[in-house]
């Protein structure tokens, strides 16, 4: 096995860095993808977050990685089993960085069911795919803008219903498919579909740094990981370990998160301020506000939440053209967010107001 560079030993690019975080902290919140020239670290960050998360329990010789203690997402696989009455074993396993190659058919992600055998002898059959690799673990796609645009689809799909449903010739198959979705591209290559691009529930667009005292620690840490790579990650196994432990506690207590309608009101306001389409920007930006309460251990969300999630969620929604501010940075969201809370306030008191009756003088007038 390669060894693999230490997350926390990446130089800046923290903006990249946090979306990776919450994705790991709730792979609800649907995925990331990252847009930038080549060079700066978007495949490396990308496998060394998988290496950081925690171990999960799963059932030992189901291809799904179904969890044990989730009867309601069950692969059909699993379900038969029980049903004969057998046990399944089950074991801690780590968490998996599945790689989907661009030239990925159809079949090679979803998976096939093999019909002779159903049709000849009445046995269901079906031969997992990525997704089934891919579930509770890290889908990583390089150069997702040159995927076939309907396997992209077929991703996405999945991602958001957190199950894969296979049908062929009448007979049907499914199974769970929750997964952190990492896409990757070089926007000098082309771009995606604007309707793909929304489906990505953050993005994050990156630049090779400039400062040049980062650029050389950027050289010196290569180096020395190229040089001795078990002792490198050694010496970052301490930093390692406690973002991990972090993220692990942070899933913890993410369902203990709370909001208040004002919040909502504020994300409504803030993305129809921005004229963003649809509604699928303001479920992201509460779900990553969330997340990031959730992983400074805090159980209610609060106004920067909401600014560093919509920094993320954003981007690539806000309509851009001549007139258009193409970047709004987390400080302007966040001053934005307090001026429209501010607006919201005012509106209720003004409705909340009792109604004054007219005085005796002005009824005789």
């Amino acid at each position: 096995m390669l060894p693999i560079y230490p997350f926390t030993a990446i130089v800046g690019q923290a903006r990249m860095k946090r979306a990776l975080i919450l994705n790991a902290v709730d792979p609800r919140i649907g995925g990331v993808l990252i847009r930038g020239e080549r060079g700066t670290a978007k495949s490396t960050a990308a496998r060394a977050m998988a290496a950081l998360l925690p171990q999960i329990e799963v059932f030992v010789d189901s291809p799904f990685n179904d969890d044990p203690h989730s009867p309601n997402t069950w692969s059909d696989w699993v379900k038969e089993w029980k049903a004969t009455g057998k046990e399944l074993q089950v074991a801690m396993r780590q968490i998996r960085f599945i790689d989907l190659p661009v030239s990925a058919t159809e079949d090679r992600v979803v998976g096939t069911l093999d019909i002779e055998k159903a049709i000849q002898k009445g046995e269901r059959h079906f031969e997992p795919g990525v997704l089934a690799a891919a579930n509770r673990g890290l889908l990583y796609i390089d150069e997702v803008n040159l995927l076939d645009d309907h396997v992209v689809d077929l991703l996405l799909d999945s991602a958001a219903m957190g199950r894969n449903i296979v049908e062929r010739e009448g007979i049907s198959f499914s199974h769970p498919a929750r997964f952190i979705l990492v896409g990757t591209m070089n926007p000098e290559e082309g771009d995606l579909r604007p309707q793909l691009l929304d489906r990505f529930a953050l993005s994050v667009e990156i630049r090779g740094i400039r400062e040049a005292r980062e650029r050389v620690l950027i050289m010196e840490r290569n180096l020395a990981f190229e040089a001795d790579p078990d002792a490198f990650q050694q010496n970052w196994l301490p930093r390692e370990q406690e973002l991990s432990q972090q993220i692990e506690h942070a899933r913890q207590v993410l369902d203990q998160v709370t909001h208040t309608s004002r919040d909502l009101l504020a994300i409504a306001a803030l993305t129809s301020s921005l004229n963003v389409d649809g509604h699928r920007s303001d479920l992201v930006i509460l779900k990553t506000a969330r997340a990031h309460a959730a992983f400074e251990n805090r159980r209610n969300i609060a106004d920067r939440d909401i600014a560093l999630a919509a920094e993320l969620a954003l981007p690539h929604r806000i309509k851009r053209g001549p007139f258009h501010q193409v970047e709004i940075t987390m400080e302007q969201l966040q001053e934005r967010i307090e001026q429209l809370e501010g607006a919201i306030d005012h509106s209720q008191e003004t409705e909340t107001q009792p109604v004054q009756e007219p005085s005796d003088e002005k009824k005789k007038a």
